[in-house]
């Protein structure tokens, strides 16, 4: 018993740590190196969580990097998609209205988005380019570093949850959100603590599978997604 109670703000201090230093060094290089931001945090996620794994002898498959489920990570990142995006698009263009009305000052701190859109369905430039980076660059780092690595060691904390459709959501789950949204600060965009609720499914997804494959499967579409949507409204 006193082992276990020693174990838990190991777990937990262990998670906040390297959040915090990848947090801290994306804000660096974000203010000093900008054009590198994006690679400093790719690199982050994906060998920060390396050197906790190296003390236990864990490799990246202990945290959910594995296709050994892949039929089921596939399917329910496709049911997903096809219950969200349709809302996801309605929410869109409800939000694309409310941005034209509001005044221009609190439009820019909720959206990056001009107020005025026109809506023309295209593609982003170089969008097989935009695949790559959103899978591989984006969701792939940041799923293994959020949902495999944090949620994974909180949840060793605090493993006690509610079921809810197959997945036991508890604290870690919570909380591995808000790092999600709270870590999108790094480049000081209040905007993206939207993020948030996305996060939400990740983690479900996480939990629901054992692996992050579908979470990074979903979080890629998400963001292709998003680019899609802002190339049809507002041409970029």
């Amino acid at each position: 018993m006193i082992a276990g109670v020693r174990a838990r703000p190991s777990a937990v201090h262990e998670a906040l740590l390297l959040w915090g230093v990848c947090f801290a060094a994306i804000v660096v290089a974000y203010l000093a190196i900008t054009p590198y931001a994006k690679l400093v945090a790719t690199l982050g996620f994906l060998y920060l969580p390396l050197w906790a794994m190296r003390r236990r002898g864990e490799d990246y498959r202990d945290y959910g990097v594995t296709f050994r489920r892949w039929r089921e990570d596939l399917g329910l990142c496709l049911l997903l998609l096809a219950i969200v995006a349709p809302l996801f698009v309605l929410g869109y263009v409800a939000f694309a209205e409310l941005l034209r009305v509001l005044p221009p000052g609190l439009s820019r701190l909720l959206a990056p988005y001009p107020g005025a859109w026109s809506f023309h369905l295209r593609l982003p430039d170089r969008f097989p380019e935009w695949v790559v980076d959103q899978l591989f660059v984006v969701a792939v780092p940041e799923e293994f570093f959020y949902r495999g690595f944090i949620q994974s060691r909180l949840r060793d904390a605090w493993p006690r949850g509610r079921m809810l459709f197959g997945a036991r959501l508890g604290p870690a789950f919570w909380l591995t959100a808000v790092l999600f949204a709270l870590g999108h600060l790094a480049i000081f965009e209040f905007w993206r603590l939207g993020v948030f609720f996305p996060a939400l499914l990740f983690g479900w997804l996480r939990e629901r599978t054992g692996t992050v494959m579908g979470a990074a499967l979903f979080h890629a579409a998400c963001n292709l997604g998003v680019l899609v949507l802002e190339a049809s409204f507002y041409g970029s």
